[in-house]
């Protein structure tokens, strides 16, 4: 800590010894002015001696700035009090107006400014014409009497000027560290959306390749006994879904990594170029899935390409889950101008619950959070959308099924913006009886 760091150290520490400091050094200053004859033969000189009754009025001001701080404007009272007992009694006089000068520089300090210049005008005036009235023989204009006006006026300024820069200095640092806690927070906040953001990637990667190894594992309990072939191929499908869970896993954690650490992550996130890989694996589960695209020449920003495959594994997982067996499902991927239409549609009895007697939940239900649900799957798909500026919505279809349909904006794809006339489908082997139902 550096000599002046200390000095103000201290002086924060222990306000009323520098003030009693100050006293002292006014006082001194106020003994020693009384010394001198402003008026002699040959110009000023030291040799008169101050009254008894001046001595006693210095002592007075100055024993009051002591507190000069504490009560400022009781103080400024007391030592112009004393100034005007001074200018009516001393002889020959003595400079006590020292201490007034220094209180009212006090005062300004320490207030705002309309009080600062009511109280220096009033105490000026009333100071200059008390030694205007009282200064005989010398005339009511010596210079004398101008300079306490003088000297009031200047205390004054000088106060204020200090006080509109400490004002001035205690703004920049408030207003630095408001800056600074802004700072924190946004930091704060895009940890928070990045973790949000994580937590739907690996919510979408386990909840898929999740539920193919649960039918999997089901399909290959069932028929261990009797048809070992079929247990076996099931249980390959268990193997390979669990390692593109953890592919996929690895990926997704991968980006925590610091840029330093080894083995980045450097296989693209999954995009519509997957798509038919994303149907064959739950076609491969046991779900009929027909894909029909009229998105050709279509190159997606890569966040818009992420959010669709998202929507579409999201839509089929929920399929899987709850449409109940003999579902199929149809996903359709459509350019329509500046906009990709996604719809994912299936025919399960499982997701209505007003229409034919249904009484599983569907992903809406999973999605609140009701009883029999308790995903968050529809919700993150609809904060994934919504984040890129398109729209969501999903309900049940008339006559049975649900219906999954998301519309994301093409900010600065390629492409002429015309709709294809035609459109590539893809069907799985186990859904020849073609579409169940609306049309897209």
């Amino acid at each position: 800590m550096t000599l002046l760091a200390r000095g103000r150290h201290w002086q924060k520490a222990h306000p009323l010894a520098l003030d009693a400091a100050l006293a002292a050094g006014v006082l001194i200053c106020m003994i020693t002015a009384s010394f001198v004859e402003p008026r002699g033969h040959t110009g000023p000189y030291f040799g008169r001696a101050p009254a008894a009754p001046s001595l006693i009025l210095m002592v007075a001001g100055a024993a009051t700035l002591v507190f000069r701080r504490r009560r400022p404007l009781v103080v400024l009272a007391m030592t112009v009090a004393v100034t005007v007992a001074e200018l009516f009694t001393g002889e020959p006089r003595a400079p006590v107006v020292m201490s007034a000068v220094v209180a009212l520089y006090t005062v300004a300090a320490t207030t705002d400014r309309p009080t600062t210049w009511r109280v220096g005008l009033l105490t000026g005036a009333l100071l200059t014409g008390i030694a205007m009235v009282t200064g005989y023989p010398l005339p009511w204009y010596a210079q004398d009497n101008l300079g306490i006006f003088a000297w009031t006026g200047m205390a004054s300024a000088a106060g204020d000027a200090v006080r509109s820069r400490r004002a001035f200095i205690d703004a920049m640092t408030e207003r630095a560290e408001r800056a600074e806690r802004t700072r924190e927070e946004e930091a704060r906040r895009r940890v928070a959306e990045e973790r949000l953001r994580i937590a739907r990637d690996l919510h979408d990667v386990v909840a898929h390749h999740i539920a193919l190894v649960n039918v999997q594992a089901g399909v290959a309990s069932h028929v261990m006994d009797k048809r070992p072939d079929q247990a076996k191929e099931a249980l390959a499908h268990v193997r390979e879904a669990s390692r593109s869970a953890l592919d996929e896993l690895r990926a997704t954690v991968g980006l925590l990594r610091q840029s330093g650490d080894p083995e980045a992550p450097t296989e693209p996130a999954p995009g519509l170029a997957r798509l038919d890989e994303l149907a064959e694996s739950f076609q491969r589960a046991g779900l009929p899935v027909e894909v029909a695209r009229s998105d050709d020449g279509v190159n997606p920003p890569a966040a818009v390409d992420l959010v669709a495959y998202r929507v579409i594994q999201e839509a089929l997982t929920n399929v899987q889950k709850h449409a109940g067996p003999g579902a199929r499902a149809e996903v359709s991927v459509v350019r329509v101008g500046a906009r990709l239409e996604i719809t994912v549609l299936d025919d399960g009895p499982g997701h209505s619950g007003a229409t034919a007697g249904g009484t599983r939940p569907g992903p809406a239900d999973a999605a609140e959070g009701h009883p029999d649900g308790g995903g968050h799957g529809l919700l993150g798909m609809r904060e994934r959308v919504t984040a890129l500026g398109g729209s969501c919505t999903t309900g049940p279809r008339y006559g049975g099924g649900f219906r999954v349909h998301a519309i994301l904006p093409l900010a600065g794809a390629t492409g002429d913006g015309r709709r294809e006339p035609g459109a590539r489908t893809t069907t799985g082997t186990a859904a020849a009886a073609g579409p169940t139902g609306e049309n897209t």
